[in-house]
This record gives structure tokens, C-alpha cells and sequence, in this order.
């Protein structure tokens, strides 16, 4: 857009090394640490052993173009996510997690040791990945669909079931899972300058505030999602980033970005605002967009001096399912690095961070830039905490009360104390009668994770449970479900007596599943009250209602004898599954995102001849396809539809095609005893059998001099 450039910081071309880059990170000394994985999908027997690298670009004169590269480590093999500390590199190396540690300072890892075992590793591409840190030093790392770890740690073992988020304090080596719900692939997760965490799924390109979803929950269950906090997707997604630099606009600070990486290839610039509880917002613009199909940008972060740094996977062959694991066209050679600025303004003098004296670095965290004060707080994490608590709670007392940013500024020094694993309690208390709710709620986060040292943690967080705003409540509520089991079921039903409103009513069912043997316990001890809380009552009763369902549901096909709207239903769900129709087509059969995939209404295609239909979905289809008044082409770096001949019985397929004719085609009741929308699963197997000789996908022309199109 006007007033936006993009420079080339490095590519293959002049850096070899530079081969199919995954994630990147700053250091405190303002290199860029970049991981690449040309290894990938996977290790093919006969191969010489994996190469992959961990890589640090050092830009000397500061003029936006690498200089140099080194290597930090080398015979990895698929390094998804990596976080720097002051004790080394934690790094994904499935089915483990690893710290690279450079003992003798020479630049290079020497030491490699293996800090955790037990991620599922049999799917690459939903392996542990995209790594953040919060306030305290925790690291987050995302996982996949179809994978089941089992980890073990000092506190047990801990297991994780499809796609999640996990959270690993290397202080107390305490690992859990931070959310478990359906998500496909997420590989984006942000925090926001509050340290609020937000996910990017990357499949299905939905982007979730992370509090809600962030209920513990049973073994094997799973959060419900509530809504997302953009109000539009595209597909699939790698890498998310909030602007915080003075180098952009001042409307685009606090702006969400994320990156995608087939049919629109760049990356998406969205408001955000405050939604009472949640968040809400609208599309900006595109801040990058790209005409190369082989552009591929999945991860992205502000650097020192304020510009926004992409890394580019650059592949011809960007889908998972879509292609071979073995395919020759598959690039295991190139990558770029990208560098975003605003040249109509300054860039930022880039802060000093790595040596610093400990009062520089918590002046630092005065500064705008947001990763300038979290590569600040990872510095103080290094440091003493004989030298750094007394400079903290020095550094606090001079404060200015005056100071619009005081509460933010007190709420980084309680950060810097947690950090320590010596949590300050007196700021603790403070923050928790804060007059901005957000540094509230902050620190009702901080007493989520730091309970134990708190002797009169219930009685705090049963008075955020009361707080005025609903954010709060919400962060008390979730924290609920990770307390001691008949205190966390006190805080739940305390929050019952506070109103439940919009982005709390998903998340306060799944406490309430997760403590109600807990509950009812005490209920049956005496030990809950309820003349004062009638909700709890109704809970108790059966009959609670916590929120509105706005998640728009299916309507049900009307005109149906029983069997038939059974058959329906199954449809539905089929539909409906991780990786088959609505993944492409959307839930609401309109085409997902960026006329993509084409739409599955009232066109012949759909309500048409069942055979052509038939044979589409068993097969699949390439090439250029007509839809009503568009071309829908999958030679432009889209995928082709993948056939569901192996995937589907003949049952589950006419489930399927009766849903998308009866629900999007307007196919419905006809005259006599059949059902126009109906298809058999004698029809669906009659076809499989006549189109037996058809290997491959169906091209688009020679599927149509089968089968012509009709007028509807």
C-alpha cells in the first residue's frame, strides 16, 4: 500500500545456507536467528542424515542487508520453533525438546541437551512450532491435529490430544497444556503488549484470543471456541505480529497482522479494539501482497530499529495433504528474508539490550516498541535476582503516578519479579486494584501462574471473580480451572453470582464441566450458599443457561422422513471434519475466503447430474472451473480438490452429497416416493465402480465432455 516498502534483507542467492527458513528470532544484540528445515516433509531412507540449521544473519552497517551468516547448530533435523534465553536455544526437535547451549562463547552450540521427550513426532508439519515467550520467560508452543504426546516431566506426565497449545515454565520445568481444542495446525501465536495471547490456526485461517480457550480440561476433552477476534479469514496461515513501532502510523499500532500463503500471498493488517470481555475488529489493508506464487511467508517480527522482518519459505509446493511427501517438485533450496518499513517516517534507534546495566534495561521498558521491552525483560531474566529485585522495586518507587502509561509501567516491574520466580506480592495486590482493567486482569494471570507462592491467593481471586469489568472475571474464571480442585470450584461458583456476558458463557461451561464432581461435592458438604446465587442454583439444577448460542447452526432440512434426515445429519458432520468439505468450501458453503474455492449454491455443479458430482468427489478436480461468473483455477499455486475415493464410504459420500445439494444446492423434496437431493449409496457405488479406470484427479474438460454442464 502507498507509503509501505519491501527490500530484500537476504536470499539463497547470496546466502547458500538459506534453504527453506521456518521461524525467526532477534537476539539482545540485534541479530536475526533464523531456522531452516530443508529436510522437510521428512527423512527419506537412503538420504544422507537431516542438515538442518540454525542460522544468525548479523546486518554490520545497519543498511537493511545482511552481511554475514554464521552457524549456530547444524545436523538438526525439522527445527519448527525456537525461543532465545540468556541460558541458550530451546528448540523443537521432535519427538523432544532441546537446549542449545554455547558454553565456550565461541558463536557455535557445543552442548545439546534434552530437556523434555514425548511429542508426537509422526506428522511433521503438526509437530511442536512457532515458539513465543510470555512476561515471564514461559514458552509456547503449538501443535497440530492427529497427534497424541505424551510427555513427561517432573510433575507427572502430561499428555496432549490434536491440535493445542503447550506451556513450558523453563525456571520450574512445569509443562501443561495451555489449550486443547480443535484447532488444525496453529502456527501463529502473538502476545499483545498486556500479554494477552492470540493464535493463528493455519488451515483453516481463524484467528482465536487464546484466554477463553485456555480452560483446562480433561483428559481427552477439548474447549469449545467461541468466535474469532477478526472478522475476516484467509487460508492457510503462518506467523502473526502486532505493529508496535514508531516507524508506522500511529492508527496502525496495536494492528494484527498475519501472513498466508496460497491464493492471497502476503500478509493481512487488521484493527483491533476491546469487545467488552474480548476483542473485536476489521481488515485495515494488505500490508504485503505478492504476485509470485512461490512467495510464502510464514513467520514475521518486529526488529530493533522498528521495521517488520518476513521470512519466505519459497516453494512451489505449499500444501500438505495435497502432495507427496516424496514429490520431486518440492524446493528444498531456496528462502528469503524480507525487510517492511514506512519510510515516511524515522525508523527507531534501536535500544540497547545484550550487557546493559540492569537499570538501562528497565528504563527500557518505558520504551513504545514492544519486542524492545520483551527483549529487555529476556536480558533481566539472565540476570541476578540479588541484582535485579532491588533495582525493580527501586526503579517502581520512582515512578511517576502522573505517568498516563504508570499502571503498564508498575505491571512490567511485577512482570520482571515474576520473571526472578520471586513474585513481588505487593505489586501483585496493587495492580489487582488497578484502576485499568487490563493491567487487572494482567496481574490476575500472574496470580494464575503463581498461586502457590501466594499465601491469600483464594481470597484474591475471588474478589477478581467479583470485578467490575468482564475481563477480569473471565481471567479469574479460566485460572479457576488450574487451581486445587475444591478451590477452583469456590472461585467458579462465586464468579456465578456476577453477570456472564459476551466471550465469557463457552469458556464458563468448560470450568463448570472440567469442576463439577468438585461442586457437587461441596454442595453435598453443605459448604455452597445459594440464597444469594441463583445461578449456581440453576447449575446445580440442571438447567443453567450461560450464554446465547451465536454460532450459526444448520437448519434443519425440512420434508424429511426420519432415515432421510438422519442420512442428512450424517452429512453434516462428514462435511464438517478436519480436512474434507468446509475447510475449502467454508461451514456456510460460500467459498472460503478470497474467491479461492469456488461457492457450492444453486449451479449445476451442485444440483446437477449426480454422476459428475459423484466422480468429482471420489477423484478430484484440477484446471480452470466455471462457476456462475468466475473462473476458479488451481494452476496458481491453490491446490487442486483432493479425492475422497479412499477417504469416504459409499454411505459417508451420499451422506455428503445428499448435505451439499439439500443444504447449498436448493435441491430439495420432490414428487412420489424419492427425494430429488437425495443420493443413494447404491449410486455412489455404482459410479466408483464405473469410474474405476480413472487414476488421478479429473481434469476439468475431460470431465465435462463426460458430463456437460446443463441449464438449471
Amino acid at each position: 500500500p502507498e507509503g509501505v516498502e519491501i527490500d530484500l534483507f537476504a536470499s539463497e542467492s547470496e546466502f547458500p545456507e538459506l534453504r527453506n527458513p521456518v521461524q525467526m528470532s532477534f537476539d539482545n544484540r540485534g541479530r536475526l536467528w533464523v531456522a531452516v528445515a530443508p529436510s522437510y516433509p521428512h527423512w527419506r531412507p537412503g538420504d544422507d542424515k537431516p542438515d538442518d540449521k540454525l542460522l544468525i544473519f548479523d546486518d554490520a552497517d545497519r543498511d537493511g542487508r545482511a552481511d554475514s551468516v554464521s552457524v549456530f547448530a547444524d545436523g538438526l533435523h525439522l527445527p519448527f520453533g525456537f525461543e532465545l534465553a540468556s541460558e541458550g536455544v530451546y528448540l523443537a526437535q521432535q519427538p523432544n525438546l532441546v537446549l542449545l547451549a554455547d558454553d565456550d562463547g565461541d558463536g557455535r552450540a557445543d552442548r545439546r541437551e534434552i530437556l523434555l521427550h514425548g511429542f508426537d513426532s509422526h506428522d511433521s508439519h503438526h509437530a511442536i512450532s512457532a515458539f513465543a515467550a510470555d512476561a515471564s520467560g514461559a514458552i509456547y508452543m503449538s501443535e497440530g491435529v492427529f497427534l497424541h504426546s505424551q510427555v513427561e516431566t517432573p510433575y507427572g506426565p502430561q499428555r496432549g490430544v490434536d491440535g493445542g497449545v503447550w506451556r513450558f515454565d523453563p525456571r520450574t520445568w512445569r509443562l501443561e497444556r495451555f489449550i486443547q481444542t480443535s484447532f488444525s495446525n496453529p502456527w501463529g501465536f502473538v502476545f499483545d503488549e498486556w500479554d494477552q495471547p492470540f493464535v493463528a490456526d493455519a488451515s483453516p485461517g481463524d484467528n482465536w484470543w487464546g484466554l477463553p480457550l485456555s480452560v483446562r480440561t480433561l483428559h481427552g476433552g477439548k474447549t469449545t471456541k467461541y468466535a474469532q477476534f477478526t472478522t475476516q479469514r484467509v487460508r492457510p496461515t503462518a506467523g502473526s505480529e502486532f505493529i508496535s513501532s514508531r516507524n508506522f502510523p500511529d492508527r496502525f499500532q496495536g494492528d494484527y497482522l498475519v501472513n498466508n500463503t496460497i491464493g492471497f500471498l502476503g500478509t493481512k493488517q487488521h484493527a483491533v479494539v476491546d469487545d467488552g470481555a474480548g476483542y473485536t475488529g476489521e481488515p485495515r489493508q494488505d500490508l504485503v501482497a505478492s504476485t509470485d506464487s512461490n512467495f510464502r511467508p510464514v513467520a514475521i517480527e518486529t526488529a530493533p530499529d522498528g521495521s517488520l522482518y518476513l521470512v519466505d519459505w519459497h516453494n512451489p509446493l505449499i500444501g500438505h495433504m495435497q502432495h507427496s511427501a516424496r514429490d520431486p517438485n518440492r524446493d528444498h533450496d531456496h528462502g528469503r528474508i524480507y525487510r517492511v518499513t514506512y519510510p515516511g517516517r524515522d525508523l527507531v534507534t534501536s535500544a540497547t539490550v545484550a550487557d546493559a546495566p540492569v537499570g538501562v534495561l528497565l528504563d527500557n521498558l518505558k520504551l513504545p516498541e514492544y519486542r524492545s521491552r520483551y527483549r529487555s525483560r529476556r536480558e533481566l531474566r539472565g540476570r541476578p535476582a540479588e541484582q535485579v529485585l532491588p533495582a525493580m522495586r527501586e526503579w517502581v518507587a520512582g515512578l511517576s503516578i502522573a505517568d498516563p502509561e504508570y499502571e503498564r509501567l508498575v505491571l512490567e516491574g511485577l512482570w520482571v519479579s515474576w520473571a526472578q520466580g520471586r513474585v513481588d506480592i505487593d505489586l501483585l495486590q496493587r495492580l489487582l486494584n488497578a484502576r485499568d482493567f487490563r493491567a487487572r486482569g494482567a496481574a490476575v494471570r500472574v496470580l494464575r501462574y503463581t498461586w502457590r507462592q501466594v499465601p491469600d491467593h483464594l481470597e484474591l481471586m475471588r474478589q477478581a471473580a467479583h470485578d467490575s469489568h468482564p475481563r477480569v472475571r473471565l481471567e479469574a474464571i479460566v485460572a479457576s480451572s488450574w487451581l486445587d480442585n475444591a478451590d477452583g470450584a469456590r472461585i467458579a461458583l462465586e464468579g456465578l453470582k456476577q453477570p456472564v456476558t459476551r466471550w465469557m458463557g463457552r469458556a464458563y461451561e468448560d470450568v463448570l464441566r472440567v469442576l463439577d464432581d468438585d461442586i457437587r461435592e461441596l454442595h453435598a458438604a453443605g459448604q455452597v450458599e445459594l440464597t444469594d446465587n441463583p445461578a449456581a442454583a440453576s447449575y446445580l439444577a440442571g438447567n443453567l443457561v450461560l450464554y446465547e448460542d451465536e454460532i450459526s447452526r444448520t437448519p434443519d432440512a425440512i420434508n424429511l422422513r426420519a432415515e432421510d434426515q438422519a442420512v442428512y445429519l450424517r452429512g453434516e458432520e462428514i462435511y464438517k471434519r478436519e480436512g474434507h468439505c468446509a475447510s475449502c468450501h467454508g461451514e456456510d458453503g460460500a467459498g472460503a475466503m478470497q474467491d479461492i474455492y469456488p461457492p457450492l449454491g444453486s449451479n449445476a455443479w451442485v444440483a446437477g447430474d449426480v454422476e459428475r458430482l459423484i466422480k468429482l468427489t471420489l477423484k478430484g478436480v484440477y484446471g480452470p472451473m466455471q462457476v456462475g461468473d468466475r473462473t476458479y483455477d488451481s494452476s496458481g499455486g491453490v491446490p487442486p480438490m483432493i479425492g475422497f475415493e479412499g477417504l469416504l464410504s459409499d454411505e459417508e459420500m451420499a451422506a455428503v452429497l445428499t448435505y451439499v445439494r439439500m443444504r447449498f444446492g436448493g435441491v430439495g423434496a420432490g414428487s412420489g416416493s424419492g427425494l430429488d437431493g437425495m443420493v443413494s449409496a447404491e449410486t455412489v457405488r455404482q459410479v466408483r465402480e464405473a469410474a474405476r479406470s480413472q487414476t488421478g484427479l479429473y481434469e476439468v474438460g475431460a470431465l465435462l465432455e463426460e458430463h456437460p454442464l446443463e441449464e438449471l
